[in-house]
């Protein structure tokens, strides 16, 4: 499985960006994919996630609201959609997949990175 991150950038404060994550094979229907974070000096955290089939997503509270996780099947994309950014969404963000095989998020991309200036 190859997870490709792209959309990241350079917005000012109250901005918006989309994040978009093309993945190999059927990925996107199968598995939960996730979008997680690392920001300069700290560690990954959980950003959202979506299920296989569509109906479940998921958020950390401090994003609900702000951001949204949105996928599409025929083009095995992810997709985080991300209002209102703050400088402290300034991070790296990664995309990854879990088979829900019982060892988490197998499969992560490089990262893209979002910079939020004040």
């Amino acid at each position: 499985v190859q997870l490709v991150e792209s959309g990241g950038g350079l917005v000012q404060a109250g901005g918006s960006l989309r994040l978009s994550c093309a993945a190999s094979r059927r990925t996107v229907s199968s598995y939960w994919m996730g979008w997680f974070r690392q920001a300069p000096g700290k560690e990954r955290e959980f950003v959202a996630a979506i299920s296989g089939s569509g109906g479940i997503t998921d958020y950390t509270d401090s994003m609900k609201g702000r951001f949204t996780i949105s996928r599409d099947i025929a083009k095995n994309t992810v997709y985080l959609q991300m209002n209102s950014l703050k400088p402290e969404d300034t991070a790296v963000y990664y995309c990854a997949a879990d088979p829900r095989s019982g060892k988490g998020y197998q499969y992560w991309g490089q990262g893209t990175l979002v910079t939020v200036s004040s």
